[in-house]
């Protein structure tokens, strides 16, 4: 098992770079067919949602961040700890307008059956299964 970092999966989506994009997507072929098996942390899926949808650099709407992302979270040789976190997360970033990192807290907080979190950010306060503290 091998690590992939943010750049090698932002170069296969973009395609921003010819030569490093078809080795990216010679790289996801293998990994589609189970051939070699890669892993990532919630950091690097991060990183990935703030690039796509940042302004100043590809500015995607969140729908289609959702549609590029989901096959790659999918595919066999992709192995993450949690992985439906990551695509519950993914999903509600997409369908309500709530930034990525906090809906990735929401996803943990629900599998953990936590119903309150300590935060001054108002954006939890449109999530109905949980309550905003402030301390």
């Amino acid at each position: 098992m091998k690590f992939i970092d943010a750049n090698i999966i932002l170069r296969y989506l973009t395609k921003d770079d010819a030569q490093k994009g078809q080795k990216c997507f010679e790289l996801f072929q293998k990994i589609k067919n189970n051939e070699i098996e890669v892993t990532t942390c919630e950091a690097v899926i991060t990183e990935i949602v703030d690039v796509l949808s940042s302004k100043k650099l590809y500015n995607l709407p969140r729908s289609e961040i959702y549609l590029l992302l989901l096959p790659i979270l999918n595919l066999r040789g992709f192995k993450i700890p949690q992985k439906n976190i990551y695509i519950q997360a993914l999903d509600m970033y997409a369908s309500k307008n709530i930034d990525f990192e906090d809906a990735l807290i929401f996803t943990h907080m629900k599998k953990r059956k936590i119903g309150q979190v300590y935060s001054y950010d108002n954006d939890f306060d449109s999530i109905e299964e949980i309550k905003r503290i402030e301390p």
